[in-house]
C-alpha cells in the first residue's frame, strides 16, 4: 500500500488508551477477496480498526467500498466465494477468533457479538411468528422453557417500545410496518446482551422519523448496557449525531480515520472532503413569469375497500388515501409531495397521471380533463408525461438489454421512423443522463444503483416528455450519487424545460430541488408553500417533527 493512499489512516487510532475506556474489539489488516468470472476481486484491503467499550465507532464509504464486507468478515459471514487472508487478526475481548471454527462463531454470533441487517423484511423468517423467532434465539444460547422464553420475549419488545407487546408475539413480519420490523431485529440482536452490537445500514428504508427514533433507541439500549455499536451508514448527519469515531473507507481501504467531530472540523483526504461535499445543497433555480399550469387536480379522492375478519364473518371497510386533495403544477417547477409512509404521497401521485383511478375530483393535463379518460384514450396523452420509481432495479426488466428497455417506450408510442433514428434517440438520452452511449448491449444487474436510476432517467426522458412523476428516485442511493442525480434533475428542468412532481420523505433532497411542497399526513394536506417558508418557519406540529428529524436527527 502507497503511503499516500494510507497516510490519514494508520494502523491504530489516533486515541487508542486515551480516555481509558477498555478495549473490546481490534481488528488488523483485514482483507478479502472474492473469486468471479474473470478473476478475484479484492473486496477489503489491509484495514484496521479499534473499538472500546461503551462506544460507537462509524464506518462510512459509498457502496461497493466495503463496508458491509468488513463487518460480515467479524461474524465469520462470508459466502463461499470469499477468502479471508490468513494475515487477518480479529481479537474480541482479548481473545482472538479469527482461527474459531464455525462451531465456536455459532456460539459467539448472537450472543458477544451480533447483527442487525439493513432489510429486515429479508431478514426475518416470514412462515413464523415474531415470538418464534425471539424464542429461537434464547433457546439457541440460554437453558429456559418456552414460556420462559416467551416471557422474556415479550420483555425485549417493550424495550424497543413496540406497541401490545404481547399480540405482536402472535404477529407475523408482513404484519408489521417497517420501523417496527427493524425494532424486532434489534431485539433480536439484544436478546442475549451482547457486548458489540453491529448495525449495517439499520435506517436506510425508513422514514425521517422513524429513523430518528430508532437510531435514538439504539443510543438509549447502549447506555443501558453498556455495549460497543459498529454504525455502518453512508448518511453523515446520523454519523455526526451518534459516532464518537469516524473510519471512511473507499475501494476496500480505509482512506482516514479520527474523532467523529476532528473528521467534520477537519477532513484530511481528497475523498473524505468530496463526501462531506456531497450532502444535497443549493437550491431551485428561479421560476420565470411565465406561469401556465401543465398539470391540475381538484378534489381529488382515492379511496381502496379492504376487509377485516374471517372467510365467515368478513368486514369491508373504506380506507381513504387521498382525501379531495387540490394541486396545481407549473411549467418549468418542481413541487414536492412530503410526507411519512403511509400518508398518501404515492397515491396521489399515481392517480393524477392516471396508473391508478380515481374516486372523486378532477384532473387536468395541459388543460385537458384525463379524469374521465379510460388506458386506451390516456395512450397519446403518455409520452408526454412519465414516471422514475423508487427502486431502479425493481422497475428495470433484468432480462432486456439497455437499448430494449430505453427503445421500448419509443417502440409502443410510434416514436422515431426507424430503428436508427430510435437508437439514436436511446444514445442521446443515455448521454443526457451522463451514462455512455456504449452501454447499449448490457444488462441492469452489471450497474450501480446511481448507474441504474440514471438509465431509469434516460428512459423517461427519451420520450421528450413534458412533465415527470418522480418517486423517491434518491432514498436508496449514497449521498455523492444522490448529488449527482439532483444536479442532473436541475440540468435536464432548465435545458428541456421540464415540470417534476417529486415525491420524497428526505427533505433535504427536497429543501435543494422543489420550488415548492406539500406535506401530507393521512390522506390530508397538513400544509403546503414555498420550500423556503415550509422547511425554514412550518406552522404545523407535524411539518415540525419531519423538519426536526431530518435536519437535527439527534433531537
Amino acid at each position: 500500500m502507497t503511503e499516500t493512499s494510507n497516510s490519514f489512516a494508520p494502523a491504530e487510532r489516533y486515541d487508542l488508551g486515551a480516555h481509558g475506556h477498555e478495549l473490546i474489539l481490534d481488528a488488523r489488516n483485514v482483507e478479502v477477496q472474492f473469486k468471479v468470472e474473470g478473476g478475484i476481486v479484492n473486496a477489503v484491503r489491509d484495514v484496521s480498526f479499534q473499538l472500546h467499550k461503551g462506544e460507537t465507532i462509524a464506518i462510512v464509504g459509498e457502496s461497493g467500498s466495503g463496508k458491509s464486507v468488513t463487518a460480515r468478515t467479524l461474524m465469520r459471514l462470508l459466502t463461499k466465494r470469499a477468502t479471508v487472508s490468513k494475515k487477518t487478526k480479529i481479537t474480541l475481548s482479548g481473545e482472538e477468533i479469527s482461527g474459531f471454527s464455525e462451531k465456536q462463531m455459532q456460539r459467539l454470533r448472537g450472543n458477544k457479538l451480533t447483527m442487525i441487517f439493513q432489510e429486515p423484511m429479508s431478514s426475518l423468517n416470514p412462515i413464523y411468528t415474531i415470538g418464534q423467532q425471539l424464542c429461537e434465539v434464547l433457546h439457541l444460547h440460554n437453558k429456559m422453557s418456552r414460556k420462559e422464553a416467551m416471557a422474556r420475549a415479550k420483555v425485549l419488545l417493550e424495550e424497543v417500545q413496540i406497541p401490545e407487546p404481547e399480540a405482536r408475539l402472535q404477529q407475523y413480519p408482513h404484519q408489521m410496518s417497517g420501523g417496527q420490523r427493524q425494532r424486532v431485529m434489534i431485539a433480536m440482536a439484544l436478546a442475549n446482551r451482547p457486548d458489540v452490537l453491529i448495525a449495517d445500514e439499520p435506517t436506510t428504508a425508513l422514514d425521517v422519523t422513524v429513523q430518528a427514533q430508532i437510531l435514538n433507541l439504539i443510543k438509549d439500549l447502549k447506555a443501558k448496557y453498556g455495549m460497543a455499536v459498529i454504525l455502518i451508514t453512508h448518511d453523515l448527519t446520523i454519523v455526526r449525531h451518534f459516532s464518537d469515531y469516524l473510519y471512511v473507507m473507499q475501494n476496500g481501504e480505509v482512506k482516514e480515520h479520527n474523532r467523529t467531530e476532528e473528521v467534520f472540523k477537519n477532513p484530511k483526504h481528497a475523498y473524505t472532503k468530496h463526501l462531506l461535499a456531497s450532502e444535497p445543497k443549493g437550491v431551485a433555480n428561479p421560476l420565470g413569469d411565465q406561469r401556465e399550469t401543465i398539470l391540475q387536480g381538484d378534489k381529488v379522492r382515492v379511496a381502496f375497500t379492504l376487509k377485516r375478519g374471517g372467510i365467515f364473518n368478513p368486514n369491508f371497510f373504506e380506507l381513504v388515501a387521498v382525501d379531495s386533495l387540490d394541486l396545481k403544477l407549473q411549467r418549468h417547477e418542481t413541487l414536492g409531495l412530503v410526507g411519512e409512509s403511509g400518508s398518501g404521497k404515492t397515491t396521489f401521485g399515481q392517480a393524477l397521471i392516471r396508473l391508478i383511478g380515481n374516486q372523486g375530483g378532477e384532473i387536468f393535463f395541459d388543460g385537458q380533463p384525463i379524469h374521465n379518460k379510460n388506458r386506451g384514450e390516456m395512450r397519446p396523452l403518455r409520452s408526454r408525461m412519465q414516471i422514475v420509481f423508487q427502486d431502479p432495479f425493481a422497475s428495470l426488466n433484468p432480462r432486456m438489454s439497455i437499448r430494449q428497455i430505453i427503445e421500448e417506450g419509443l417502440i409502443v408510442n410510434n416514436i422515431g421512423a426507424n430503428s436508427r433514428e430510435r437508437v439514436d434517440r436511446v444514445r442521446q438520452a443515455l448521454l443526457d443522463s451522463g451514462m455512455p452511449d456504449s452501454i447499449l448491449s448490457r444488462f441492469p444487474h452489471e450497474f450501480s444503483g446511481g448507474q441504474r436510476q440514471r438509465i431509469a432517467i434516460a428512459r423517461a426522458i427519451a420520450m421528450e416528455p413534458e412533465f415527470i412523476l418522480l418517486d423517491e428516485p434518491t432514498s436508496a442511493l449514497d449521498l455523492s450519487v444522490q448529488a449527482q442525480i439532483i444536479d442532473l434533475l436541475r440540468k435536464l428542468q432548465d435545458e428541456k424545460g421540464l415540470s417534476y412532481l417529486f415525491i420524497s420523505h428526505d427533505l433535504k433532497v427536497v429543501r435543494a430541488l422543489c420550488h415548492r411542497v406539500m406535506v401530507m399526513q393521512h390522506g390530508k394536506v397538513v400544509e403546503q408553500g414555498p420550500v423556503s417558508e415550509v422547511l425554514i418557519n412550518p406552522k404545523t406540529e407535524y411539518t415540525s417533527r419531519l423538519v426536526r428529524a431530518a435536519f437535527d436527527i439527534a433531537a
